[in-house]
């Protein structure tokens, strides 16, 4: 049985979070497991409240459920504490070579924050070394500890981060810039950290319409699922695109006014 495994925070309109990661996994003919990091009270619209699992009932969580599911793919998105990111990171080392997609959740998009600030540190140890990770154009730039106004400080940055995290692709999410929401793949051409990394920016013309939740959610998950299928970084990441753009085309209102993604 193909498994993925969506290590993230709960959000209860199901629009994102792990509920959203698990309708992703079922519509690419994946089986999800799912290991909440914090249950969050919000309405698609706005974050009102975030509460953290207890830090030992979640290793304990990752570990039975790691060893049920042995899954081929994991995706990692909110992890809202410190403790949170070290025991996931704990968890995860008796399973090196599984691949891994971080989607670094810091804030919300009313601007709430998902990740502790005293927790990012520990974060760059948890993505170290790691298949993929996911920023949009702000996350790259706390990473990066620095603004990137131009395109060009955007590939600068996303080099920076690959070498320094000797990561195998990074994914910089463009729906933050101006005009249309390009993407930005940098990937490892060869393997291990020597390899030349092949920068590529791939077209996103923006779909008119109020914001849609769950957006980067729902990609991380999708290019998780493609791995867990067994199809290459960069495969994983093209069908995943073009899974979200279908399923923000097809949007759909809540009552309160929020937009979920629907997925097929």
């Amino acid at each position: 049985m193909l498994s993925a495994l969506s290590i993230a925070g709960s959000d209860p309109t199901g629009g994102a979070g792990l509920q959203s990661d698990l309708q992703v996994f079922r519509a690419f003919g994946v089986h999800g497991g799912a290991v909440p990091t914090a249950l969050t009270i919000q309405d698609g619209l706005r974050v009102r409240q975030v509460l953290p699992v207890f830090p030992t009932a979640l290793l304990d969580m990752l570990r039975t459920t790691l060893d049920a599911l042995r899954p081929t793919a994991i995706k990692i998105g909110m992890l809202g504490t410190d403790d949170a990111v070290r025991n996931v990171l704990l968890a995860l080392a008796p399973v090196p070579d599984t691949r891994v997609v971080i989607d670094p959740v810091l804030t919300a998009s009313d601007g709430s924050a998902l990740l502790e600030r005293r927790a990012y540190p520990a974060l760059r140890d948890l993505v170290f070394g790691r298949c993929l990770l996911t920023p949009n154009w702000p996350e790259a730039e706390i990473l990066i500890g620095g603004s990137l106004p131009r395109r060009r400080d955007g590939e600068a940055a996303a080099r920076q981060l690959i070498e320094d995290l000797e990561l195998e692709g990074l994914l910089l999410k463009g729906g933050h810039l101006e005009g249309d929401a390009d993407d930005l793949l940098v990937l490892r051409d060869g393997d291990g950290a020597s390899g030349k990394l092949v920068t590529e920016w791939m077209r996103g013309e923006r779909i008119a319409g109020d914001p849609v939740h769950g957006t980067g959610c729902a990609l991380s998950a999708a290019i998780t699922a493609g791995l867990a299928l067994g199809h290459p970084l960069r495969d994983a990441v093209i069908a995943a695109r073009q899974f979200v753009r279908d399923a923000i085309g097809h949007a759909q209102p809540l009552p309160n006014g929020a937009r979920i993604l629907s997925f097929p």
